[in-house]
């Protein structure tokens, strides 16, 4: 048999099981990976938002990384939360020794509420940093928009994402005023793509999470970037579309849904 595919994600800690590290987990074990788990930082958080987080110091993300890269043959990388400059600094020097090794970059910079997830001088060490080696760089529009804020439309804050390095911006449309979720593909200095989805009655925790995850997860078992980010974005749906509310907020997608498919 062969043995799954190893994806090293670097993600803070969500309580609830609902986005984060958890939601890595579980979308990777469901593609058959395994996840090699590098905590970035701690929450205090339910389904309704995050009370307060506490970045792991940079020494501590390095550690945990370099002791698995030092033991285990990575095949991707995904980023989410990092919580702090120093933290992007140092995922930025592991990933300068591995530069064959594809990164899904999920610029997480606020929660679902609006609380700010990281210290002033994230967003720029991300876009300094971390873009220049993103594969795939998956923002939603308020994501894009901070990343860019010279950027007039969404077309712009991808072909700015894109001029920093980044080889396919996907802007997911979850945040806009629509009837359908529109989710846009760039890469070069145009639009590739437009995926359309039907607009699900629920708000979700941790759907970033699971299609950064997915996309990384096609990406280490051999799909190409495209065929990957298209790939995903469909078991993305299905994962919402069998979510449950299990608190008081937000419903939680279910990773596992194809579990119960003969059900």
């Amino acid at each position: 048999m062969t043995q799954p595919k190893i994806v090293m994600t670097f993600a803070g800690h969500d309580p609830t099981g609902g986005a984060g590290i958890q939601a890595d987990i579980e979308t990777l074990a469901s593609h058959d990976c395994h996840a090699a788990a590098v905590i970035t930082a701690l929450t205090v958080q339910d389904t309704q938002d995050v009370a307060r987080f506490t970045a792991l110091e940079a020494e501590a993300v390095t550690a945990q990384a370099e002791a698995v890269l030092a033991d285990m043959p990575v095949c991707a990388f995904k980023i989410g939360m990092l919580g702090s400059a120093a933290n992007a600094r140092a995922i930025h020097n592991i990933l300068q020794q591995y530069p064959d090794i594809p990164l899904v970059l999920d610029p997480v910079l606020a929660s679902g509420s609006g609380t700010r997830l990281g210290d002033p001088q994230l967003l720029d060490a991300i876009s300094t940093l971390l873009l220049p080696r993103a594969t795939v760089v998956t923002p939603n529009s308020p994501e894009a928009r901070a990343l860019a804020p010279q950027a007039n439309t969404l077309d712009e804050c991808a072909v700015s994402l894109l001029a920093e390095g980044a080889e396919f911006v996907l802007i997911t449309g979850t945040h806009e005023d629509a009837p359908h979720v529109v989710n846009s593909l760039y890469q070069g200095d145009q639009l590739l793509e437009t995926f359309t989805w039907e607009r699900l009655p629920h708000s979700y925790h941790g759907s970033g999470c699971t299609l950064a995850a997915s996309i990384t997860a096609m990406m280490a078992r051999g799909l190409d970037p495209f065929h990957a980010i298209s790939e995903a974005q469909e078991f993305t749906w299905n994962a919402l579309q069998a979510g449950y509310r299990p608190g008081k907020g937000q419903h939680l997608p279910d990773r596992m849904f194809w579990t119960k498919a003969d059900a």
